[in-house]
């Protein structure tokens, strides 16, 4: 790695280059990289970028040691010992391209089906993230991948309620009275909203945490309401039955601008706080408190973030949060709303970029990629349709982050699965490729990128050459094509090309291409008049594309799958948050980064710590009728009682015994949008008698 601070000569040629942040987070900062005699010195946030104000996360302004890393993968990699093993051979390009698109070709000579995709958000570019890869897949015609591990429940209910993922702009968090920050630790997860919000506190405004984990940001809040997992829905829909009860409502705007008022007022009033409070595990004096303060104080925000909605009712809750500023007009504020995502925003041209044309008229399967641990192990059937039995990995690594990660190994294990992996490192799902293609970071391709936290277009150009023989995804889906003999044009766009074809000249790129990003121009107050993207135009508290479907077009409050208190074997409840200098499973092999997050950890309330002898520090199992892994206690009140944190995401590999937290996560699917459940979990803990490690 190169020395960071290291003196430039006189002779040396130094240069900043703008780039996007490409990682899976609301804020997609805008980057200076700095660049001496080629090499990139130096991550830093862009101070021209508003919404980035030249702040990076600690895990960003690191990018320096994940580019030059003494373990990537710079040059393609055959497999030369067992599946799991991690023992490949280099072998060159040719070689590797040659051999892949043969095996491919053979397996799509019989049924291109056989062939999974799967990626997700490694890169969230719209590059080397969903273009030439999907245009790659669609002339194959293999399997399509139902892309739901993180975010489609909620995406879904945004869609059913507001018409798309949209919501207040970020910035004006910044002039609210009361914000919401439901189901966000924020201060890990989402920095720059946490600044706005900051603005706030310091101009007089409360801020509400609302999380089952006593999170950083909760104890930067003025409060902190520590509900159990899975029943948010109950609180709002008591919220809004004290807005009924007190009439804090705004009836002009429920009347234009609302669509099923009266249905959702009736299951509202079947929601007293009395029998929230007994849901959700918290006092009741809490939830009329918060009712008033929601109801009384303009203007009111509320943040969602993802973690809410991974559970059997994650959807519905969703729904229900996303009724409550309709409401009480807080929409009419342009500091009063709610924001989940904002990424509906953006005019994006993805029939462009993903060419779905090139399957011509095919109409393959779609798998769920929630469900990869039982899709690799399901035989051929008619329902089913063929085996899986080559899938291509880029942008993610399933062994290591989808549920029931025990059955995942088993899959990738099968020594009839083909399995190539686009990757920078030897992650645990690289450890099990026939295959591993050495792909660029960041700092080494261009790309174009929207956000799901603001409303700005940032442009990613180079920094710096390839290191070794890595190559852009975009780029090895374009070799493959060539060797796998697609003749369409479409095949030949660079880089630089799809990033001016993901909008077209729905954005400035020249302004692009000078400042490095451009705002998208819309209202401060986009629904201060309704005019929602739904197919009324209004907020639906009723959906009837979901009663269509034969589901409940009203929110409603769905218990767990594996509610707290049903199983006398399994008495915790468990979420998984992520660990706070890891994102995902990406940055867990920087050494710095892990250094601070020390190690695996399972935080355990004091109560539930000393009920099973556990002492702090200790080694403990988790366990449940899924499996188990080990890891280190932290007897904290960071965990409500009855609740158990389980801190992810750490490779595998990494691990006490070879196994992280989703070895004992389920594959059950949430009410809408079919997405994992991973904080529907229950489980138990008991301490380990040998406390090695």
């Amino acid at each position: 790695m190169p020395t960071i601070s290291a003196p430039v000569s006189p002779e040396s040629v130094s240069l900043m280059v703008r780039g996007a942040c490409p990682h899976d987070c609301p804020d997609t900062c805008a980057l200076l990289t700095t660049v001496v005699d080629g090499v990139a010195t130096r991550v830093q946030g862009n101070p021209a970028h508003a919404h980035t104000d030249g702040v990076l996360c600690a895990k960003v302004s690191r990018y320096t040691e994940r580019s030059y890393h003494p373990e990537r993968v710079l040059t393609p990699l055959k497999r030369s010992g067992p599946k799991g093993s991690g023992q490949f051979t280099p072998v060159s390009w040719d070689e590797a391209l040659g051999d892949i698109a043969q095996r491919l070709s053979t397996i799509a000579a019989h049924d291109p089906e056989a062939i999974l995709p799967y990626s997700y958000a490694g890169t969230m570019g719209m590059v080397q993230g969903e273009s030439m890869d999907r245009r790659f897949f669609h002339q194959l015609g293999a399997s399509l991948l139902d892309r739901t591990i993180c975010a489609s429940a909620g995406a879904e209910a945004l869609v059913q309620t507001l018409g798309g993922k949209v919501g207040m702009k970020v910035e004006f968090f910044a002039e609210a009275q009361l914000i919401l920050i439901w189901g966000s630790n924020s201060i890990g997860s989402n920095l720059h909203f946490w600044r706005y919000a900051q603005q706030a506190k310091r101009n007089g405004a409360k801020l509400v945490c609302i999380d089952p984990r006593k999170t950083e940001t909760a104890d930067k809040c003025h409060e902190h309401i520590a509900l159990r997992p899975g029943t948010d829905a109950a609180l709002a829909l008591a919220l809004m039955h004290e807005l009924i009860a007190h009439d804090w409502l705004d009836h002009d705007y429920i009347a234009r601008h609302t669509l099923g008022w009266e249905g959702l007022r009736e299951r509202a009033l079947q929601w007293p706080p009395e029998r929230a409070a007994e849901v959700c595990g918290i006092p009741v004096e809490q939830i009329r408190q918060l009712a008033r303060e929601y109801g009384t104080t303009k203007p009111a925000a509320i943040r969602l973030n993802y973690g809410m909605q991974r559970v059997r009712g994650g959807g519905n809750a969703v729904r229900a949060v996303t009724c409550l500023p309709a409401l009480t007009g807080a929409w009419r504020h342009r500091a009063g709303g709610m924001l989940l995502s904002s990424s509906g925003q953006y005019p994006v041209q993805r029939a462009v970029l993903q060419r779905p044309d090139l399957l011509a008229g095919r109409q393959p399967r779609t798998i769920n990629m929630s469900t990869i641990g039982d899709d690799l192990l399901r035989p051929a059937s008619p329902g089913f349709g063929p085996q899986v039995h080559a899938v291509v990995i880029y942008n993610s690594n399933p062994v290591a982050v989808a549920p029931e990660s025990g059955k995942v190994v088993q899959g990738f294990a099968r020594e009839d699965l083909f399995t190539v992996v686009l990757e920078h490192f030897h992650t645990d799902t690289a450890d099990y490729a026939d295959y591993i293609l050495p792909a660029t970071t960041q700092l080494e391709h261009w790309d174009v990128h929207l956000s799901y936290g603001h409303t700005d277009v940032v442009l990613n150009r180079p920094a710096i050459a390839p290191l070794g023989e890595a190559r852009s995804n975009a780029q090895i889906f374009r070799d493959l094509a060539a060797r796998m003999g697609y003749t369409d044009p479409c095949f030949a766009d660079d880089d630089a090309t799809l990033c001016r074809q993901a909008f077209g000249d729905a954005v400035d790129y020249a302004l692009l291409e000078s400042q490095g990003f451009a705002t998208l121009a819309m209202p401060d107050a986009p629904f201060a008049e309704g005019q929602f993207p739904s197919p009324s135009g209004k907020c639906e508290f009723y959906s009837a594309r979901l009663a269509a479907q034969g589901l409940d077009g009203l929110p409603d409050h769905l218990p767990n799958y594996e509610l707290q208190g049903s199983s006398a074997a399994y008495p915790l409840a468990m979420i998984s948050p992520p660990a706070r200098n890891f994102l995902n499973s990406s940055f867990v092999n920087v050494k710095t980064l892990r250094d601070i997050e020390g190690r695996p950890l399972l935080e355990i309330h004091p109560d539930d710590a000393e009920a099973r002898g556990i002492a702090n520090d200790s080694i403990v199992r988790v366990f449940n009728a899924r499996g188990s892994y080990r890891c280190h206690a932290s007897v904290s009140r960071r965990a409500r009682p009855g609740v158990v944190n389980g801190m992810g995401i750490w490779w595998r590999k990494l691990g006490l015994d070879g196994t992280n937290v989703n070895e004992i996560t389920s594959q059950a699917l949430t009410d809408l949008g079919r997405a994992p459940t991973f904080y529907d979990c229950l489980v138990e803990v008991e301490a380990v008698d040998d406390q090695a490690a």
